[in-house]
């Protein structure tokens, strides 16, 4: 009774591991017949997905259930946990069930522990997660590319590392494409060497190759705090043009306002610590205190609030329907005591 617990916000990384797993185990030839997709937002499709995995493939191969969004370690009801513990026991040796879900699991609940003592015993079971570097994480992207390019065969220096770090950002699946475009140049342009050797891609052809989407909304806010209006709406119409979904945007945004109201509060309070500081803004990293103290010095409580308010009005603008460039230009252009000085 092979059990996939697969977790993490890197949706391509998690994506291509659900796949790797269908094509190891399922037989191409019956996939139509033992192949389930689940929507775990629906608790009735939960309960049909446990019945379905008690059941053994037909013809060759494996059967995959997977589900998506899966509430096992995250919350779920008394009825549907127990309907899990009497299914765990009954999963047949060639059926698989794969539990996606983009939050950590919580070890607290009995379902979660219940999962992790099963993947535990059996050693074809797993428990992988995927996450994403924060924006301003700049090792962790470089360990993001340094992993993509050992998948694709591809080396590449350290200054070169650094220049897709700055053009990509921490988008995984851009990363991944953009990295499958230089290994296709690569053999291209090596056709009589020993493909087996890690091809290695230069400075020169990343800045040739690489789109550059080094417009993010770490950026933006800090324009947001120059009190660059004009700026900020060019690379927020950027972002969006590229594909980058407005909630996650003003979310991202608005965590950052945040974090500066938080900490300059905090601050005149004489809260003086990183680590408490950092506890109470709800901050993981307090190295990130001394990057925001940077940030805002000079600038007013009044004036951080007014720009929380903006955004608040921003998001409940998107969530309204409204589009979403007419929503950030219609709240930021309005006058106000925009981030003056003390």
């Amino acid at each position: 009774m092979p059990i996939h617990l697969i977790w993490g916000d890197d949706y391509e990384a998690c994506n291509r591991e659900i796949e790797e797993i269908i094509q190891k185990v399922i037989d191409p030839v019956w996939k139509s017949f033992n192949h389930s997709q689940i929507d775990g937002n629906d608790p009735k499709q939960n309960f049909r997905a446990l019945e379905e995995v008690q059941s053994a493939p037909l013809g060759s191969g494996s059967r995959v259930i997977l589900i998506r969004r899966s509430p096992f370690c995250n919350g779920c009801s008394i009825e549907l946990a127990n309907k899990l513990e009497q299914t765990l026991k009954l999963i047949p040796d060639n059926t698989h069930l794969i539990l996606n879900n983009i939050n950590k699991p919580d070890k607290r609940l009995k379902t979660t522990k219940l999962i992790q003592n099963s993947i535990q015993s059996n050693p074809f079971s797993k428990e992988i997660s995927f996450i994403l570097p924060l924006p301003w994480d700049v090792n962790g992207q470089r360990n993001l590319v340094k992993n993509i390019l050992h998948r694709f065969n591809i080396k590449m220096n350290h200054k070169t590392i650094d220049l897709v770090v700055e053009s990509l950002g921490n988008d995984s699946s851009l990363i991944n494409t953009e990295i499958q475009k230089l290994r296709l140049f690569s053999e291209a342009v090596n056709k009589n060497l020993n493909t087996n050797e890690p091809q290695e891609i230069s400075e020169e052809i990343v800045k040739k190759l690489v789109q550059n989407n080094s417009t993010n909304a770490l950026q933006i806010a800090n324009f947001l705090l120059k009190d660059e209006k004009i700026i900020v709406l060019e690379k927020i119409q950027t972002l969006l043009k590229n594909g980058e979904p407005a909630l996650r945007l003003i979310a991202t945004l608005t965590g950052q306002a945040r974090g500066w109201l938080w900490v300059h509060l905090l601050d005149s309070q004489g809260h003086l610590d990183v680590k408490e500081i950092a506890t109470l803004a709800g901050i993981a990293n307090p190295k990130r205190i001394f990057v925001i103290r940077k940030q805002i010095q000079g600038k007013s409580l009044e004036a951080l609030l007014e720009l929380m308010k903006k955004l608040l009005k921003i998001e409940a603008s998107i969530k309204s329907g409204t589009n979403p460039i007419n929503s950030f230009k219609d709240n930021l252009l309005t006058e106000s005591k925009f981030l003056t000085n003390n």
